[in-house]
């Protein structure tokens, strides 16, 4: 007698394509958020870098120039478009007035990523 179906074929049910499926779903999604915080991760590192090189810049800038009770930021270059610079500027007054101690602040898009702080003699 010719036998069509056998009780011991194996094939795979609706059920376990669909756990599979699933299961590569839940992998993707894993990657690509994984992925995205990493850019994201990426992107805050290089904005905090960035400023924290214009910031040494722009003290370097202020200590360079002749002593005075302000100082204008020097110009940012296109490259780092969105970055602005402050500076401030404070005597310390147990040194006669000749210490005073400067501090840059760098802003991304209205964010400060950098602020640094040091001393200008005169």
């Amino acid at each position: 007698m010719l036998r069509l179906f056998s009780h011991r074929e194996s094939g795979q049910t609706l059920v376990e394509i669909l756990v599979a499926v699933a299961i590569l779903g839940i992998t993707a999604v894993t990657f690509f958020s994984g992925f995205t915080t990493s850019s994201d991760i990426v992107f805050s590192v290089d904005e905090r870098e960035t400023g924290k090189n214009i910031a040494e810049s722009q003290l370097e800038y202020v200590k360079s120039q002749t002593y005075a009770a302000s100082y204008v930021p020097d110009i940012i270059p296109d490259e780092y478009a969105g970055y602005s610079a402050n500076i401030t500027v404070s005597s310390i007054a147990s040194r006669d007035g000749n210490i005073q101690k400067v501090t840059v602040i760098i802003k991304h898009q209205d964010k400060e990523v950098s602020r640094l702080e040091g001393y200008k003699v005169n």
